[in-house]
């Protein structure tokens, strides 16, 4: 007897339907998509609209608004706020020439949302310009049914204990891969830089890399890949959740670790410096705690327990290739003498503005204590 899977009903629709529709002329229009991040700090929104023609830099996309108070980003009174785009991409939905657009979100004083941490993100990475960060980061994530349950897992129990599923192969170890390959193509077309993928330790976990970036681009292609994510899951009639422990017991929880370095770090010798980056970040742990997911440190203390490939949430470590450790050095940068170390802290639904932003804090602007500094004036 098949066993009847949990997916949304729209997935059940005829798409080739949708197909016949899909491949009609445009007539030189442009249908361009804003995507933005809602009120909760992880959701993201979007609405589309008809340009004249294709935009060819981010400056010809105009900037345009939405009901805030229903994005948990302003009241009914006073409800309009704007978007302004920063980040184009190709639509792999769609297709060319229509667009995908990356937006940040303002209040009706231009003052940016609350849950626009890019803001302020962009300044820092405007005044450690020279240092030349990169950042790579893996976002884990877990396939649900629409009810709720972690896709293909049995209905009445448990599958068998973690070993065989991480990079797995079968039919009996990997749940999902339609979706994850699809994504994984829909982000190249878009030209996000996605640079990997691979089945996780937990069954219908999953991971992709976005990397490296240089700077504010790492949280603008990491948030777009997340975007063609539930997207691409919606059309599957599945969910993708970045919760970071989905499931309690003896699972793994999902993270969004975060490689780094600078030029320095890179150059011969270089280990020197990443090993006086850690020692700075050693001493403003609870700092980086707080940012490191949407709840303070909340959403990560079920993650990090000091099990299942975690450091304790109250503690700090390094290691070399130690994926117990807070910070990871990489054995082949341990050998080389340079290149960048991973910070495996990082929830999987954390902001990738909010962590880049305070890794360059703490160890190139030599900020100190749980306060942050306002560079407005600078």
């Amino acid at each position: 007897r098949a066993v009847a899977m949990s997916v949304s009903h729209s997935s059940r629709l005829n798409k080739l339907v949708r197909e016949q529709y899909m491949r009609l002329p445009q007539d030189g229009r442009v249908q361009v998509t804003y995507v933005w991040i809602d009120g909760s700090g992880e959701g993201v929104r979007c609405k589309s609209r008809t340009l004249d023609k294709e935009p060819k830099s981010i400056e010809d996309v105009p900037e345009w608004n939405f009901d805030g108070s229903s994005t948990a980003q302003a009241e009914g009174s006073n409800s309009d706020m704007f978007l302004v785009p920063v980040c184009m991409f190709r639509d792999p939905f769609c297709l060319d020439p229509n667009k995908l657009v990356l937006c940040e979100v303002l209040k009706y004083n231009r003052k940016p949302a609350e849950s626009n941490l890019r803001h302020t993100c962009k300044k820092v990475m405007d005044l450690v310009k020279d240092s030349h960060p990169w950042f790579g980061m893996e976002q884990e994530y877990t396939l649900l049914g629409i009810n709720g349950h972690p896709y293909g897992w049995p209905d009445n129990g448990f599958p068998g204990p973690q070993g065989p599923y991480y990079c797995g192969v079968g039919a009996d170890k990997v749940y999902g891969r339609d979706i994850v390959e699809s994504h994984y193509k829909a982000c190249l077309y878009a030209g996000v830089k996605i640079c990997g993928t691979n089945a996780e330790v937990m069954p219908s976990q999953w991971e992709f890399q976005v990397g490296p970036c240089e700077g504010i681009e790492m949280g603008d292609h990491l948030w777009m890949a997340r975007f063609i994510l539930h997207r691409v899951c919606e059309d599957f009639g599945v969910v993708a959740t970045l919760d970071p422990k989905p499931m309690t017991g003896n699972w793994n929880g999902a993270g969004c670790h975060t490689n780094y370095s600078t030029e320095e770090m890179r150059r011969e010798g270089g280990l020197k410096h990443i090993e006086a980056a850690i020692e700075k970040l050693s001493k403003r742990h609870d700092y980086h705690i707080c940012v490191y997911d949407p709840r303070g440190g909340r959403d990560n203390s079920r993650r990090l327990t000091g099990h299942h490939e975690t450091s304790n949430i109250f503690e700090f470590s390094a290691g070399v290739a130690n994926r117990g450790a807070s910070i990871r050095i990489p054995r082949q940068v341990g050998q080389d003498g340079c290149g960048y170390f991973e910070d495996r802290r990082p929830a999987a639904n954390c902001d990738p503005y909010a962590v880049t932003e305070a890794i360059m804090r703490t160890t190139v602007l030599n900020e100190t204590g749980v306060e942050t500094k306002d560079y407005a004036d600078h």
